[in-house]
Protein backbone atom coordinates (compact mmCIF):
# COMPACT_ATOMS: atom_id res chain seq x y z
CA UNK A 1 0.00 0.00 0.00
CA UNK A 2 1.51 3.39 -0.92
CA UNK A 3 -1.35 5.77 0.74
CA UNK A 4 -0.64 8.85 2.39
CA UNK A 5 -2.84 11.33 3.74
CA UNK A 6 -2.14 15.15 4.98
CA UNK A 7 -4.23 17.79 6.48
CA UNK A 8 -5.54 19.72 9.16
CA UNK A 9 -8.96 19.99 11.18
CA UNK A 10 -11.15 21.34 13.94
CA UNK A 11 -8.96 19.50 16.48
CA UNK A 12 -5.25 20.50 14.95
CA UNK A 13 -6.53 23.86 13.86
CA UNK A 14 -8.10 26.85 15.11
CA UNK A 15 -10.63 28.68 12.55
CA UNK A 16 -8.17 31.45 11.68
CA UNK A 17 -5.79 28.54 9.72
CA UNK A 18 -8.65 26.53 8.28
CA UNK A 19 -10.52 29.43 6.60
CA UNK A 20 -6.80 29.66 4.57
CA UNK A 21 -6.67 26.64 3.13
CA UNK A 22 -10.93 26.12 2.55
CA UNK A 23 -11.25 25.47 -1.20
CA UNK A 24 -14.64 26.71 -2.83
CA UNK A 25 -16.83 23.88 -3.83
CA UNK A 26 -16.10 25.46 -7.80
CA UNK A 27 -12.20 25.21 -7.34
CA UNK A 28 -12.32 21.45 -6.19
CA UNK A 29 -11.71 20.08 -9.75
CA UNK A 30 -8.53 22.28 -10.43
CA UNK A 31 -7.00 21.91 -6.82
CA UNK A 32 -7.49 17.36 -7.60
CA UNK A 33 -5.98 18.05 -11.49
CA UNK A 34 -2.53 20.09 -9.66
CA UNK A 35 -2.19 17.44 -7.23
CA UNK A 36 -2.24 14.78 -9.83
CA UNK A 37 0.42 16.86 -11.64
CA UNK A 38 2.64 17.10 -8.61
CA UNK A 39 5.82 14.93 -8.60
CA UNK A 40 5.50 11.49 -6.80
CA UNK A 41 1.36 11.62 -7.16
CA UNK A 42 -0.72 8.29 -8.84
CA UNK A 43 -3.75 9.42 -7.50
CA UNK A 44 -5.10 12.13 -5.11
CA UNK A 45 -8.07 13.97 -3.72
CA UNK A 46 -8.97 16.77 -1.62
CA UNK A 47 -11.72 16.73 1.11
CA UNK A 48 -12.72 20.22 2.40
CA UNK A 49 -15.47 21.14 4.99
CA UNK A 50 -16.03 23.66 7.27
CA UNK A 51 -14.22 21.36 10.13
CA UNK A 52 -11.29 19.74 7.41
CA UNK A 53 -9.19 19.96 4.68
CA UNK A 54 -7.32 16.68 4.07
CA UNK A 55 -5.41 15.54 0.55
CA UNK A 56 -5.58 12.04 -0.05
CA UNK A 57 -3.13 10.18 -2.31
CA UNK A 58 -2.00 7.33 -3.27
CA UNK A 59 1.86 7.59 -4.37
CA UNK A 60 4.70 6.08 -6.79
CA UNK A 61 7.22 4.89 -4.21
CA UNK A 62 4.95 5.63 -1.34
CA UNK A 63 6.20 9.01 -0.19
CA UNK A 64 5.65 12.31 -2.15
CA UNK A 65 6.06 15.57 -0.29
CA UNK A 66 2.52 16.53 0.55
CA UNK A 67 3.67 19.71 2.64
CA UNK A 68 5.09 21.19 -0.40
CA UNK A 69 1.95 20.73 -2.41
CA UNK A 70 0.34 22.68 0.12
CA UNK A 71 2.66 25.62 0.68
CA UNK A 72 2.58 26.00 -3.33
CA UNK A 73 -0.71 25.41 -3.58
CA UNK A 74 -2.37 27.55 -0.82
CA UNK A 75 1.09 30.00 -0.78
CA UNK A 76 1.36 29.59 2.96
CA UNK A 77 5.13 29.69 4.68
CA UNK A 78 5.51 26.48 6.27
CA UNK A 79 5.68 28.26 9.61
CA UNK A 80 2.12 29.35 9.02
CA UNK A 81 0.91 26.10 8.22
CA UNK A 82 3.46 22.92 9.70
CA UNK A 83 2.50 23.43 13.46
CA UNK A 84 -1.16 22.30 12.71
CA UNK A 85 -0.14 19.54 10.29
CA UNK A 86 -1.03 15.39 10.86
CA UNK A 87 0.72 12.85 8.09
CA UNK A 88 -0.37 9.47 8.00
CA UNK A 89 0.70 6.55 5.70
CA UNK A 90 -0.26 2.80 4.47
CA UNK A 91 -2.25 1.65 7.29
CA UNK A 92 -2.77 4.12 9.59
CA UNK A 93 -4.16 6.57 6.59
CA UNK A 94 -6.17 3.40 5.91
CA UNK A 95 -7.57 3.47 9.40
CA UNK A 96 -8.16 7.77 9.45
CA UNK A 97 -10.02 7.48 6.07
CA UNK A 98 -12.26 4.74 7.81
CA UNK A 99 -12.95 6.64 10.68
CA UNK A 100 -13.59 10.32 8.84
CA UNK A 101 -15.93 8.29 6.71
CA UNK A 102 -17.69 6.74 9.66
CA UNK A 103 -18.16 9.95 11.45
CA UNK A 104 -15.88 9.23 14.32
CA UNK A 105 -13.32 11.90 13.51
CA UNK A 106 -15.98 14.61 13.27
CA UNK A 107 -16.77 17.37 16.06
CA UNK A 108 -19.99 15.90 16.48
CA UNK A 109 -19.09 12.04 16.41
CA UNK A 110 -22.26 10.19 14.99
CA UNK A 111 -23.25 13.05 12.37
CA UNK A 112 -24.01 11.95 8.97
CA UNK A 113 -23.06 14.72 6.91
CA UNK A 114 -19.26 13.91 6.63
CA UNK A 115 -20.27 10.75 4.49
CA UNK A 116 -22.03 12.92 2.18
CA UNK A 117 -19.20 15.32 2.20
CA UNK A 118 -16.65 12.60 1.60
CA UNK A 119 -19.11 10.91 -1.24
CA UNK A 120 -19.30 14.43 -3.09
CA UNK A 121 -15.05 14.85 -2.71
CA UNK A 122 -14.38 11.17 -4.44
CA UNK A 123 -17.44 12.07 -6.89
CA UNK A 124 -15.65 15.47 -7.98
CA UNK A 125 -11.87 13.90 -7.79
CA UNK A 126 -13.01 10.74 -10.28
CA UNK A 127 -14.77 12.79 -12.60
CA UNK A 128 -11.76 14.69 -13.47
CA UNK A 129 -9.67 11.14 -13.58
CA UNK A 130 -7.85 12.13 -10.19
CA UNK A 131 -9.02 8.89 -8.63
CA UNK A 132 -8.83 5.81 -10.90
CA UNK A 133 -7.66 2.23 -9.25
CA UNK A 134 -6.13 2.20 -5.88
CA UNK A 135 -8.21 5.30 -4.13
CA UNK A 136 -11.30 4.03 -5.82
CA UNK A 137 -10.58 0.76 -3.99
CA UNK A 138 -9.80 2.09 -0.72
CA UNK A 139 -13.37 5.22 -0.49
CA UNK A 140 -15.38 1.82 -2.11
CA UNK A 141 -14.53 0.40 1.07
CA UNK A 142 -14.57 3.05 3.47
CA UNK A 143 -18.15 4.05 2.38
CA UNK A 144 -18.88 0.44 3.16
CA UNK A 145 -17.53 0.35 6.41
CA UNK A 146 -18.89 3.69 7.19
CA UNK A 147 -22.22 1.43 6.23
CA UNK A 148 -21.45 -0.92 8.80
CA UNK A 149 -20.77 1.55 11.81
CA UNK A 150 -24.08 2.88 11.20
CA UNK A 151 -25.84 -0.09 11.14
CA UNK A 152 -24.10 -2.12 13.92
CA UNK A 153 -23.83 0.81 16.49
CA UNK A 154 -26.25 3.43 17.58
CA UNK A 155 -23.29 6.04 16.90
CA UNK A 156 -25.29 8.21 14.60
CA UNK A 157 -28.77 7.84 16.48
CA UNK A 158 -28.44 10.98 19.12
CA UNK A 159 -30.05 14.11 18.10
CA UNK A 160 -26.94 15.87 18.63
CA UNK A 161 -25.86 17.87 15.60
CA UNK A 162 -23.95 21.70 15.24
CA UNK A 163 -28.19 22.82 14.19
CA UNK A 164 -29.47 21.36 17.31
CA UNK A 165 -26.67 22.64 19.33
CA UNK A 166 -27.77 26.23 17.44
CA UNK A 167 -31.15 25.97 18.37
CA UNK A 168 -29.89 25.66 22.31
CA UNK A 169 -27.90 28.48 21.95
CA UNK A 170 -30.59 30.69 20.42
CA UNK A 171 -33.25 29.85 23.13
CA UNK A 172 -30.36 30.88 25.86
CA UNK A 173 -30.34 34.12 24.34
CA UNK A 174 -33.61 34.75 23.60
CA UNK A 175 -35.45 32.86 25.93
CA UNK A 176 -38.25 31.27 23.13
CA UNK A 177 -37.93 30.91 19.46
CA UNK A 178 -41.69 31.77 19.34
CA UNK A 179 -42.06 34.14 16.71
CA UNK A 180 -38.73 35.03 16.09
CA UNK A 181 -37.77 35.64 12.27
CA UNK A 182 -34.47 33.34 10.42
CA UNK A 183 -32.32 34.95 7.96
CA UNK A 184 -30.53 32.27 5.79
CA UNK A 185 -27.33 33.84 3.88
CA UNK A 186 -26.23 30.94 1.23
CA UNK A 187 -28.22 28.17 0.52
CA UNK A 188 -25.94 25.53 1.78
CA UNK A 189 -27.40 21.72 3.27
CA UNK A 190 -25.58 22.84 6.94
CA UNK A 191 -27.61 26.39 6.78
CA UNK A 192 -30.82 24.64 5.85
CA UNK A 193 -30.64 22.37 8.39
CA UNK A 194 -30.11 24.80 10.91
CA UNK A 195 -33.09 26.14 9.86
CA UNK A 196 -35.38 23.51 9.70
CA UNK A 197 -34.37 22.94 13.34
CA UNK A 198 -35.29 26.27 14.53
CA UNK A 199 -38.29 26.66 12.21
CA UNK A 200 -39.17 23.47 14.31
CA UNK A 201 -39.31 25.26 17.31
CA UNK A 202 -41.55 28.15 16.72
CA UNK A 203 -39.72 30.20 14.61
CA UNK A 204 -41.92 32.71 12.71
CA UNK A 205 -40.80 33.36 9.19
CA UNK A 206 -37.70 32.59 7.18
CA UNK A 207 -36.07 35.02 4.51
CA UNK A 208 -33.19 33.30 2.10
CA UNK A 209 -30.52 35.06 0.54
CA UNK A 210 -28.45 33.84 -2.03
CA UNK A 211 -25.60 34.98 -5.08
CA UNK A 212 -28.08 32.82 -7.04
CA UNK A 213 -31.63 33.99 -6.75
CA UNK A 214 -32.86 30.88 -7.92
CA UNK A 215 -31.63 28.76 -5.10
CA UNK A 216 -32.89 31.38 -2.74
CA UNK A 217 -36.11 30.95 -3.99
CA UNK A 218 -36.28 27.24 -3.81
CA UNK A 219 -34.88 26.89 -0.25
CA UNK A 220 -37.41 29.83 0.32
CA UNK A 221 -40.22 28.39 -1.02
CA UNK A 222 -39.65 24.72 1.70
CA UNK A 223 -40.21 26.63 4.53
CA UNK A 224 -42.51 28.98 2.83
CA UNK A 225 -40.38 32.08 3.22
CA UNK A 226 -39.05 34.93 1.41
CA UNK A 227 -36.42 35.22 -1.00
CA UNK A 228 -34.08 38.31 -1.03
CA UNK A 229 -32.01 39.29 -3.53
CA UNK A 230 -28.09 39.36 -2.65
CA UNK A 231 -27.60 42.86 -2.85
CA UNK A 232 -30.29 43.56 -0.95
CA UNK A 233 -29.14 41.58 1.89
CA UNK A 234 -27.81 44.75 3.91
CA UNK A 235 -31.29 46.40 3.25
CA UNK A 236 -33.45 44.14 4.97
CA UNK A 237 -31.06 41.62 7.14
CA UNK A 238 -32.38 43.61 10.31
CA UNK A 239 -35.72 41.75 10.09
CA UNK A 240 -34.37 38.83 11.44
CA UNK A 241 -33.37 37.91 14.82
CA UNK A 242 -31.53 35.29 13.96
CA UNK A 243 -29.08 34.86 11.25
CA UNK A 244 -27.69 31.68 9.52
CA UNK A 245 -24.82 32.26 7.06
CA UNK A 246 -22.56 29.73 5.10
CA UNK A 247 -21.54 31.96 1.84
CA UNK A 248 -18.37 30.91 0.36
CA UNK A 249 -17.07 34.22 0.54
CA UNK A 250 -13.47 34.66 0.70
CA UNK A 251 -13.94 37.35 2.86
CA UNK A 252 -16.22 38.04 5.95
CA UNK A 253 -19.96 39.69 4.81
CA UNK A 254 -20.78 41.17 7.25
CA UNK A 255 -18.66 43.74 9.00
CA UNK A 256 -18.71 46.03 12.28
CA UNK A 257 -20.54 48.55 10.31
CA UNK A 258 -22.93 46.55 9.89
CA UNK A 259 -23.90 45.19 12.53
CA UNK A 260 -24.15 48.90 13.79
CA UNK A 261 -26.54 49.94 11.18
CA UNK A 262 -28.53 46.40 11.96
CA UNK A 263 -28.93 47.40 15.52
CA UNK A 264 -29.65 51.14 15.06
CA UNK A 265 -32.73 49.82 12.67
CA UNK A 266 -33.58 47.35 15.32
CA UNK A 267 -33.33 49.67 17.93
CA UNK A 268 -30.83 47.83 19.86
CA UNK A 269 -33.26 44.34 19.67
CA UNK A 270 -30.54 41.88 19.96
CA UNK A 271 -29.35 39.31 16.55
CA UNK A 272 -27.94 35.93 16.77
CA UNK A 273 -25.10 35.16 13.92
CA UNK A 274 -24.78 31.72 13.57
CA UNK A 275 -21.50 31.51 11.18
CA UNK A 276 -20.90 27.75 9.59
CA UNK A 277 -18.73 29.13 6.77
CA UNK A 278 -15.13 28.33 6.29
CA UNK A 279 -13.41 31.28 5.81
CA UNK A 280 -15.63 33.00 8.33
CA UNK A 281 -18.53 34.89 6.59
CA UNK A 282 -19.04 37.56 10.34
CA UNK A 283 -15.76 39.81 11.42
CA UNK A 284 -15.23 38.91 14.92
CA UNK A 285 -15.66 42.64 15.19
CA UNK A 286 -19.10 42.45 15.20
CA UNK A 287 -18.78 40.44 18.46
CA UNK A 288 -18.00 43.46 19.97
CA UNK A 289 -21.18 45.22 19.55
CA UNK A 290 -23.74 45.09 22.63
CA UNK A 291 -26.71 43.21 21.16
CA UNK A 292 -24.49 41.30 18.70
CA UNK A 293 -24.32 37.16 19.72
CA UNK A 294 -21.71 35.90 17.08
CA UNK A 295 -21.15 31.64 17.20
CA UNK A 296 -18.94 30.74 14.81
CA UNK A 297 -18.22 27.23 14.05
CA UNK A 298 -15.44 26.57 16.43
CA UNK A 299 -17.91 28.24 19.43
CA UNK A 300 -20.37 25.54 18.40
CA UNK A 301 -17.63 22.92 18.69
CA UNK A 302 -17.15 23.89 22.61
CA UNK A 303 -20.90 23.79 22.51
CA UNK A 304 -21.30 20.12 21.49
CA UNK A 305 -18.43 19.11 23.26
CA UNK A 306 -21.03 18.61 25.87
CA UNK A 307 -23.05 15.81 24.55
CA UNK A 308 -20.69 13.19 23.53
CA UNK A 309 -20.46 11.60 26.95
CA UNK A 310 -23.43 9.63 26.03
CA UNK A 311 -21.80 8.32 22.85
CA UNK A 312 -18.75 6.87 23.82
CA UNK A 313 -19.45 3.48 24.38
CA UNK A 314 -21.22 3.64 21.07
CA UNK A 315 -18.11 4.90 19.42
CA UNK A 316 -15.75 1.91 21.16
CA UNK A 317 -18.03 -0.54 19.29
CA UNK A 318 -17.52 1.50 16.38
CA UNK A 319 -13.74 1.92 16.85
CA UNK A 320 -13.60 -1.70 17.22
CA UNK A 321 -15.32 -2.28 14.05
CA UNK A 322 -12.83 0.23 12.26
CA UNK A 323 -9.79 -1.97 13.53
CA UNK A 324 -10.75 -4.60 12.28
CA UNK A 325 -11.53 -3.52 8.34
CA UNK A 326 -8.33 -2.14 8.45
CA UNK A 327 -6.81 -5.31 8.87
CA UNK A 328 -9.14 -6.85 6.23
CA UNK A 329 -8.03 -4.26 3.96
CA UNK A 330 -4.27 -4.31 4.60
CA UNK A 331 -4.69 -7.84 3.95
CA UNK A 332 -6.68 -8.03 0.49
CA UNK A 333 -4.10 -5.08 -0.14
CA UNK A 334 -0.75 -7.05 0.13
CA UNK A 335 -2.38 -10.11 -1.30
CA UNK A 336 -2.90 -8.28 -5.00
CA UNK A 337 0.46 -7.12 -4.19
CA UNK A 338 2.07 -10.54 -4.75
CA UNK A 339 -0.22 -11.47 -7.48
CA UNK A 340 1.62 -9.69 -10.51
CA UNK A 341 4.99 -11.35 -9.07
CA UNK A 342 2.68 -15.46 -8.63
CA UNK A 343 1.63 -14.96 -12.03
CA UNK A 344 4.87 -13.31 -14.23
CA UNK A 345 6.92 -16.73 -11.82
CA UNK A 346 3.86 -19.27 -13.46
CA UNK A 347 4.51 -17.50 -17.19
CA UNK A 348 8.46 -17.62 -16.92
CA UNK A 349 8.39 -21.36 -15.96
CA UNK A 350 5.42 -22.43 -18.61
CA UNK A 351 7.93 -20.50 -21.36
CA UNK A 352 10.49 -22.46 -19.90
CA UNK A 353 9.13 -25.51 -20.66
CA UNK A 354 7.34 -25.79 -23.37
CA UNK A 355 11.32 -24.55 -25.17
CA UNK A 356 12.34 -27.82 -23.82
CA UNK A 357 9.58 -29.32 -25.10
CA UNK A 358 10.07 -28.15 -28.48
CA UNK A 359 14.09 -28.62 -27.80
CA UNK A 360 13.72 -31.93 -27.76
CA UNK A 361 10.77 -32.98 -29.85
CA UNK A 362 12.70 -33.90 -32.52
CA UNK A 363 15.12 -36.65 -31.07
CA UNK A 364 11.37 -37.93 -29.85
CA UNK A 365 9.94 -39.13 -33.48
CA UNK A 366 6.32 -39.09 -34.27
CA UNK A 367 4.47 -39.23 -31.11
CA UNK A 368 0.70 -40.79 -30.63
CA UNK A 369 -1.81 -38.10 -28.81
CA UNK A 370 -1.50 -40.73 -25.91
CA UNK A 371 2.27 -40.26 -25.92
CA UNK A 372 1.78 -35.44 -26.37
CA UNK A 373 -0.46 -36.21 -23.16
CA UNK A 374 2.00 -37.69 -21.01
CA UNK A 375 4.42 -35.60 -21.72
CA UNK A 376 2.13 -32.39 -21.49
CA UNK A 377 0.86 -34.07 -18.05
CA UNK A 378 5.04 -35.22 -16.87
CA UNK A 379 6.22 -31.49 -17.52
CA UNK A 380 3.00 -29.93 -15.98
CA UNK A 381 3.70 -32.04 -12.93
CA UNK A 382 7.40 -30.75 -12.58
CA UNK A 383 6.61 -27.49 -13.26
CA UNK A 384 3.56 -27.22 -10.44
CA UNK A 385 5.32 -28.92 -8.19
CA UNK A 386 8.94 -26.73 -8.32
CA UNK A 387 5.96 -23.87 -8.36
CA UNK A 388 4.48 -25.18 -5.02
CA UNK A 389 6.85 -23.70 -2.55
CA UNK A 390 7.63 -20.11 -4.04
CA UNK A 391 4.03 -19.88 -4.63
CA UNK A 392 2.56 -20.90 -1.45
CA UNK A 393 5.58 -18.74 0.46
CA UNK A 394 4.51 -15.68 -1.63
CA UNK A 395 1.29 -16.00 -0.60
CA UNK A 396 2.01 -16.25 2.89
CA UNK A 397 4.38 -13.54 3.15
CA UNK A 398 1.53 -11.36 1.35
CA UNK A 399 -0.24 -11.23 4.92
CA UNK A 400 3.53 -9.89 6.89
CA UNK A 401 5.28 -6.98 7.43
CA UNK A 402 8.30 -8.19 5.12
CA UNK A 403 6.22 -8.84 1.85
CA UNK A 404 7.76 -6.20 -0.41
CA UNK A 405 11.45 -7.37 0.22
CA UNK A 406 10.33 -11.15 -0.45
CA UNK A 407 8.85 -10.28 -3.82
CA UNK A 408 11.60 -8.40 -4.61
CA UNK A 409 13.76 -11.41 -3.53
CA UNK A 410 12.26 -13.83 -5.91
CA UNK A 411 11.74 -11.45 -9.01
CA UNK A 412 15.49 -11.27 -8.78
CA UNK A 413 16.18 -14.72 -8.57
CA UNK A 414 13.79 -16.08 -11.61
CA UNK A 415 14.88 -12.50 -13.12
CA UNK A 416 10.98 -11.94 -13.55
CA UNK A 417 10.35 -8.81 -15.55
CA UNK A 418 7.70 -5.99 -13.76
CA UNK A 419 4.94 -5.63 -15.89
CA UNK A 420 3.10 -2.38 -16.21
CA UNK A 421 0.65 -1.50 -13.27
CA UNK A 422 -2.52 -3.07 -13.83
CA UNK A 423 -5.98 -2.03 -12.67
CA UNK A 424 -7.16 -3.31 -9.46
CA UNK A 425 -10.09 -5.64 -11.97
CA UNK A 426 -7.23 -6.94 -13.78
CA UNK A 427 -4.88 -8.02 -10.56
CA UNK A 428 -8.46 -9.07 -8.95
CA UNK A 429 -9.31 -11.75 -11.98
CA UNK A 430 -5.29 -13.32 -11.80
CA UNK A 431 -5.35 -13.64 -8.10
CA UNK A 432 -8.88 -15.64 -8.61
CA UNK A 433 -6.84 -17.50 -11.48
CA UNK A 434 -3.65 -18.49 -9.35
CA UNK A 435 -6.19 -19.68 -6.34
CA UNK A 436 -7.55 -21.74 -9.16
CA UNK A 437 -4.41 -23.33 -10.05
CA UNK A 438 -3.04 -23.84 -6.65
Amino acid sequence: MRYQLIGLNHKSAPLEVREKLAIPESRLPDTCRDLTAYPGIEEGMVISTCNRVEVVTHTTNGSADLRGFLHEHFHLKPEELDPHLYEFREKDAVRHIFRVAASLDSMVVGEAQILGQVKEAYATARAVGAVRGQLDQLFSRAFAVAKRVRTETAVGSSSVSIASVAVELAKKIFGTLQGKNVFIVGAGKMSELAARHLMAHGCASIFVANRTYDRAIGLAQKFNGQAIRFEDLYSTCDRADIVITSTGAPHAIFRREHGEQFLSRRKNRPMFFIDIAVPRDVSPEMAKLDGIFTYDIDDLQQAVAGHIADRRKEAERAEAIIASEVEKFEARAHTLDVVPTIVSLQDHLETIRQAEIDRVRGRMGQLTPEQEMAVEALTRGIINKVMHTPITTLKSAARESEATTIVDVFRRLFNLQVKPKESPADVAAKRDEVGTRH
